[in-house]
């Protein structure tokens, strides 16, 4: 349900990224299928008991709604992991569980090239805050097609921690000049509404992810089907 009062114009549109940009079951799922059964060969330890600590389902390569894993950092990763590594580091662990190029295949949201075009052409200056590594994140981004669509990117390690506290997406708007109250935050997890809402802004849920509508109406000013019905949305807020 659209939950908005304010006619103020949206001057900036933030996304998250999984389950935002691209969907994040088929693009994820497999990788991560893969990825517990090479950790199970290397650790010793159950296939079936690393995707339970992942809540992670293997025979359908998908992760489970509540998984921790959705709306996590790298370092929450690395420490669900860390009981199957204790000879790693932190560090080591990241490293090891970092995607090597190639390795994920993009599933792109349908309509994300015609959505970003059009609020380009409307004079909406946009930006990208996850829970990503930032560069990880930049050469995703460039694997899309995006290049130079995004003004700031912010990932979790970029200096302003990671949602759901507000900073990168307060940071972001900074970065792109529009007050928080004209600056909408699009995300699929709690985590993305909570970090808008905190900050001051709008907050657009999509259903591209793993949560349902019921887990982000709360916390929305509305809920699409996913950003290909965003510039509609926005063009009833006004523009700048």
């Amino acid at each position: 349900m659209d939950m908005t009062h304010s006619v103020r114009p949206v001057r900036a549109v933030l996304f998250d990224k999984d389950g935002t940009l691209i969907d994040f079951q088929k693009t994820w799922g497999p990788w991560a299928a893969q990825s517990i059964r090479d950790l199970a060969v290397k650790t010793g330890a159950a296939a079936s008991q690393i995707a339970e600590t992942l809540r992670f389902d293997l025979a359908h390569e998908a992760f489970h709604r509540d998984s921790p894993v959705i709306a996590g950092t790298p370092d929450d990763l690395a420490g669900l992991l860390a009981c199957y590594l204790p000879e790693l580091s932190p560090r080591e662990i990241l490293t090891l569980i970092t995607p090597d190029a190639g390795s994920v295949t993009l599933a792109p949201v349908a309509g994300l090239v015609e959505m970003h075009a059009a609020l380009g052409a409307a004079g909406i200056a946009q930006g990208v805050v996850t829970n990503d590594f930032e560069g990880e994140t930049r050469g995703q981004i460039r694997d899309l097609g995006l290049d130079g669509v995004f003004g700031v990117v912010i990932g979790y390690d970029s200096g302003h921690g990671g949602k759901p506290a507000p900073e990168g997406c307060l940071a972001a708007a900074r970065a792109l000049g529009s007050d928080p109250r004209d600056t909408v935050m699009v995300g699929d997890s709690l985590h993305d509404l909570n970090a808008g809402r905190a900050a001051g802004m709008r907050t657009v849920a999509v259903l591209t992810g793993v949560a349902v509508e019921a887990d982000l109406s709360p916390y929305a000013d509305v809920v699409l089907a996913s950003i290909a019905d965003l510039p509609a949305w926005i063009a009833r807020q006004g523009t700048a």
